[in-house]
């Protein structure tokens, strides 16, 4: 009986050519190095005049070669040409005339002069059968493709695939550790703006914490002593968290600063300030922020809110809170918008001033619940004779009670003072 006619297999030369190179690629170098050495690989061991390895980009959906011979660097959808459907089937293909094939793009051979003749595509897939990309090589020196050089592609981009996941892991890796270095870089700088211990002022007491949600956060306190007698209050919160954020609270502490130096009153700083953010953040960014100015011989407080609130007031002798809506729009939104007059409140001995921002009201245990602003106002009024250290660590310890396992989802900054009774 005969037997059935066997495909052409690749020779154990070739064979232990790919396992050289598998253990020269399983060394740990850099993507791009990995990325060469695969395309020469493909090009030795096949014969081939050029290569290229297209890697697939999941969140776009698209394959991109940064390594290719005799040609610039290409992004395509996954679902175009020859490359795209190598990696939609996960199938080689074989095109031994490249012109007659309409899947074949001829743009890239009339920039580049090139000649394309014939061309073997070979799909890259990862140890977890994952698509990593595609190899392909154009042009064998000594006419075609064969099933025998199909063979040999398969099994050598089945080590090469393996490889290069292996170096993508790493360097997102290497690259995620770089991140968070310098995350933990920026946390530290933004920290170290906020005050390191507060003013005594006499008759008052006051506190602040902060905690970001992320590494940085969008949120800052400031606490400026002027003149003996008289503070300038901050408490600022970004829109979202992170980066971006941080810098600019940061920035908006920094010019606050700037302004008291120059001996700019409440209204000018406020001013100044929103001018310059109008024209340095995005049209989706903004700050909202409250500027303070509390004179202690006079107890008055004059402040202006752009669009931070509510913001609450405790009045002792009645023992009951009173919420105070935004003077202003945010910071940053829009220039030139001219300056409401101050508001002005007077401090009553025992009253408490509680700046919050939303992180703390907004805080949600796991039915969806937020912790809302009666549940603050109670814990101020219930706790109110104690220190304002002390309040503000009852406050978030409560926080976190009430939210249990649920995660910290925005920035929680809290800034309290408070008129001593005597």
């Amino acid at each position: 009986m005969a037997l059935p006619p066997q495909k052409p297999t690749a020779s154990a030369e070739t064979l232990l050519r790919i396992l050289d190179i598998t253990r020269e690629l399983a060394q740990p170098l850099e993507l791009k190095t990995v990325l060469t050495h695969v395309v020469d690989a493909g090009r030795v061991i096949l014969d081939a005049e050029r290569g290229s390895v297209f890697l697939y980009d999941p969140d776009t959906d698209e394959l991109f070669s940064t390594v290719a011979t005799g040609t610039e660097a290409l992004r395509i959808p996954a679902s175009r040409g020859i490359v795209g459907e190598c990696a939609r089937s996960r199938q080689v293909i074989n095109v031994q005339n490249a012109y007659s094939d309409a899947r074949f793009n001829q743009e890239v051979d009339r920039r580049t002069g090139y000649k394309t003749r014939c061309l073997l595509t070979v799909p890259l897939i990862g140890y977890d059968d994952s698509l990593v990309g595609v190899l392909q090589v154009l042009n064998k020196r000594d006419g075609v493709f064969t099933e025998t050089d199909q063979g040999i592609a398969t099994a050598l981009a089945a080590q090469c695939a393996v490889v290069l996941q292996r170096a993508r892991m790493l360097e997102a890796l290497v690259e995620k550790e770089r991140m968070e270095r310098e995350l933990a870089v920026a946390r530290e700088i933004q920290m170290r703006v906020l005050p390191k211990a507060m003013p005594q002022m006499s008759g008052y007491d006051i506190a602040g914490w902060s905690r970001p949600a992320t590494q940085t956060g969008g949120d800052v306190f400031d606490i400026i002593s002027m003149n003996g007698d008289r503070l300038m209050l901050l408490l600022g919160d970004a829109t979202g968290h992170g980066v971006g954020p941080a810098l600019c609270v940061t920035q908006v502490r920094a010019m606050l600063r700037m302004a008291v130096r120059l001996g700019a009153d409440l209204d000018a700083a406020f001013r100044h300030i929103n001018e310059q953010l109008s024209e340095d953040l995005s049209d989706n960014r903004f700050v909202t922020a409250f500027l303070g100015l509390l004179d202690t011989g006079q107890n008055r407080l004059m402040y202006h809110s752009g669009g931070q609130g509510p913001l609450l007031h405790f009045h002792a002798a009645r023992d009951e809170c009173e919420w105070l809506g935004a003077s202003d729009m945010p910071m940053g939104c829009f220039p030139g918008i001219p300056t409401k007059a101050a508001r002005s409140h007077v401090l009553e001995r025992g009253d408490i001033l509680a700046l919050i921002t939303d992180g703390v009201f907004e805080y949600e245990n796991p039915a969806a619940e937020a912790f809302g602003h009666p549940r603050v106002g109670e814990l101020v009024r219930r706790h109110q004779r104690v220190p304002m250290s002390r309040l503000a660590a009852i406050i978030v310890e409560e926080v976190e009670r009430f939210g249990q396992s649920a995660p910290q989802l925005d920035d929680m900054t809290l800034l309290l003072l408070r008129r001593l009774p005597s």
